[in-house]
């Protein structure tokens, strides 16, 4: 009683005068068409300590925290733990650790503490007791003394029948003074309410609802037990112990709750909950269910399947929190803006209670992307997270890395000075630590595998001209040896003038000014394809000037001069160019069997094209 007295008593004191003159509005008056509230919300997650916390619980909570920042209200903890009996050891500590990892602090609570405590409902228990008390004495619950067996026989007839089960309240015939004294003799006994019919609700979701639940009236004639039943439900076990709903309703009422969120499975339940708060003369609070999460075949996402527990998210998988808050929150909520990659902050300035209804499909295909979207945001932003990014790397390639050759590409530098800027430059593909190094490999080894080049470009690129403009870049000096330096130098490159320089080779014509940039533009594209293919050979990543930054001028310069010698017979033609080639040589020929040009004293062609090879006049 005492806890229960500073509890009501504390509860006057939780927002300022004239915030709670606002929160005492009717519910229907005080919504906007977002469906926010116009007081500060009161929320809570209240989970159970019989498992762990799972992708859809996860969203519960955080739909819960969203609404009370989003309005300037709190945001409860509270543990429903009167199912002993299920209870798994140390659920309850990682229930704690799995909250604060995702950043969803809790404002009162365990640990935290608040003037509305305590907030476990095993140390509720004499609270959850006076409350059944006043509702027996007010006529609005009754002790049913009947056993175990009598109501086995009871539903046994009924489902022989084919009727619905229910309870026929024989108990309800005991005097008031009968039951009491019973009660006090230690009569096995539980406690149920008294309904005569379920009253509809408003959802903020899915608007006027109920389950229509209404008394039933099996009457068969000579059977009276298988006469009028109703569905009344037991609030008090027989241990002393309060069922969920009872526990609910009190707790939510005491605390000052003013917003239950949590999903569809519970709108079966709420006609109950708010038959139960009618009886005691309290107002319930606003009610929004949230979809049910399936599979893609349809099924429901099961909280038994380890695939969904957080651990596994963030301790197999690598998943970061904020990729995994932002994955929850577009799982059944529908938004405005452009993008859907929101952090925590963002989504609290944001958040409405614009739910869709029914099932929501969940499709990890999602997750990824967005995790790829965060590492990009940490890496630019320098955000804490990133070091841990750093950390997670590191500790994959120290664990997967021969030490020999990374040794020789780190040189005098640590393994954090290689990982961190490669992070940064392939930030966009982080999704974990492990297939990162597994994509990067080459950065982490002296030997790498390089197939065959085969040049990309249609315009033919001598071999010869590839080799120049990589020679050039290893000329940089280490005191120079930077990413702005690189992409000067290779941007600058005239690749027109190459290919020119080459023209005795290869027939590449330069006409005019457009045809120069067709050809620069050419060159370019095939001098990146080479770059790739000598320093990582040919895998994808970083851009050329991060990467040989990356591995450091001395592993650049080895690369480059390496993939000079494994090139040096390749044709300076691409499969295309040779096949234009092949065409020439097909017109030379038949012009020849025609007897035109200079070779059969015919009409003259133009064989220019052919340079030092052209026949002499």
């Amino acid at each position: 009683m005492r806890a229960l007295r500073s509890g009501l008593l504390a509860r006057r004191s939780w927002v300022c005068m004239q915030c709670r003159s606002a929160s005492t509005k009717p519910a229907a008056a005080s919504h906007n068409k977002s469906g926010l509230p116009n007081f500060p919300a009161r929320t809570r997650f209240a989970p159970s300590p019989t498992g762990y916390l799972h992708l859809g619980s996860l969203r519960t909570a955080l739909f819960n925290y969203l609404l009370a920042k989003r309005t300037g209200g709190q945001f409860l903890l509270r543990i429903e733990d009167t199912d002993q009996a299920r209870t798994i050891p140390g659920a309850e500590q990682r229930l704690y650790d799995d909250l604060n990892w995702a950043g969803l602090h809790w404002d009162e609570g365990p640990v935290v503490g608040g003037a509305f405590g305590p907030y476990k409902q095993s140390e509720r228990t004499n609270i959850y007791r006076k409350h059944t008390h006043d509702l027996i004495h007010d006529g609005h619950a009754y002790r049913c003394f009947c056993s175990k067996e009598r109501l086995d026989t009871l539903a046994r007839h009924r489902s022989e029948s084919g009727l619905a089960p229910g309870y026929d309240r024989t108990c309800t015939e005991l005097s008031a003074d009968e039951s009491e004294e019973r009660a006090a003799k230690g009569g096995s006994h539980v406690v149920r309410l008294k309904v005569d019919k379920y009253p509809d609700y408003k959802d903020l979701v899915y608007g006027t609802t109920g389950k229509n639940r209404s008394k039933k009236l099996d009457l068969l004639e000579g059977a009276d037990i298988l006469g009028r039943v109703y569905d009344d439900p037991i609030l008090l076990k027989s241990d002393g112990h309060p069922t969920y709903h009872l526990a609910n309703v009190v707790d939510d009422h005491l605390m000052e709750i003013s917003h239950v969120i949590r999903g569809t499975e519970w709108m079966s339940s709420t006609p109950m909950h708010v038959a139960l708060y009618n009886a005691f003369g309290w107002t319930p609070p606003n009610f929004a269910h949230v979809p049910l999460l399936v599979e893609p075949t349809g099924e429901k996402l099961s909280k038994r399947n380890r695939d969904i527990d957080l651990a596994h998210f963030r301790d197999k998988q690598g998943i970061f929190a904020a990729s995994l808050l932002n994955f929850s929150a577009l799982l059944g909520w529908s938004h405005t803006g452009k993008s859907d990659i929101f952090s925590l902050e963002e989504l609290e300035k944001i958040f409405t209670l614009k739910i869709t209804r029914g099932n929501t499909v969940v499709a990890f295909e999602k997750l990824w992307f967005l995790q790829k979207a965060h590492a990009q945001r940490f890496a630019a932003q320098e955000r804490p997270e990133f070091n841990d990014m750093v950390t997670a790397v590191s500790k994959e390639v120290e664990a997967t890395v021969a030490a020999e050759p990374l040794s020789q590409i780190l040189q005098s530098r640590s393994l954090s000075d290689l990982v961190t800027p490669l992070l940064k430059a392939d930030a966009k593909s982080y999704t974990t630590a492990s297939e990162f190094v597994a994509r990067n490999s080459t950065f982490f080894s002296t030997s790498i595998d390089r197939p065959e080049y085969t040049p990309v470009s249609s315009t033919p690129i001598p071999i010869s001209s590839l080799h120049t403009a990589a020679a050039a870049l290893t000329l940089v000096p280490n005191a120079h040896w930077a990413i702005a330096t690189h992409k000067f130098n290779i941007s600058s490159y005239d690749g027109a003038s190459a290919l020119q320089a080459e023209s005795e080779n290869v027939d590449i014509p330069i006409p005019d000014e457009k045809s120069r940039i067709a050809a620069d533009k050419a060159f370019k594209k095939e001098l990146y394809h080479y770059l790739r293919w000598a320093l990582s050979a040919g895998a994808p990543g970083p851009g050329i000037p991060e990467t040989m930054v990356i591995l450091g001028r001395d592993e650049s310069v080895r690369r480059l001069t390496e993939g000079m010698k494994l090139t040096r017979d390749v044709k300076a033609r691409s499969p295309v160019a040779e096949r234009l080639v092949r065409e020439k040589e097909r017109e030379k020929a038949k012009a020849k069997s025609e007897g035109e040009g200079p070779l059969t004293g015919g009409k003259e062609k133009d064989l220019s094209w052919m340079g030092s090879l052209a026949p002499k006049e």
